[in-house]
């Protein structure tokens, strides 16, 4: 769908450049989201782990992101392409972490 409408947009203004076009194309790859859910089960040293192995976060990037899924139930932990965040997302899942690609 984001081909679609950048596609359109090119046809709607011939003179945006490919060059244009095709950043436009990285820029809209780039905006998905994974989000990490608080749930009842996992500790924190258990989300911790996963954060650092799965989303290759810091120690105190881990850290702080467990702390705003506990006390706000939800927080961003990776941004990029959908193809880099689908099979990151499902690590997580399989690791029993409530987390989805938005």
């Amino acid at each position: 769908m984001v081909c679609n409408e950048i596609f359109k947009i090119n046809i709607s203004n011939p003179k945006e450049s490919p060059e244009v076009a095709e950043r436009v194309l990285l820029k809209n790859d780039q905006e998905h989201e994974i989000i990490l859910y608080n749930d009842d089960v996992n500790t924190f040293d258990h989300v911790i782990r996963c954060l650092i192995k799965i989303c290759e976060h810091t120690f105190m990037q881990a850290e702080q992101c467990a702390y705003l899924v506990h006390f706000t139930g939800k927080c961003i932990v990776k941004t990029g392409s959908l193809e880099d965040l689908t099979p990151r997302c499902t690590a997580l899942l399989n690791e029993g972490l409530s987390a989805e690609v938005v």
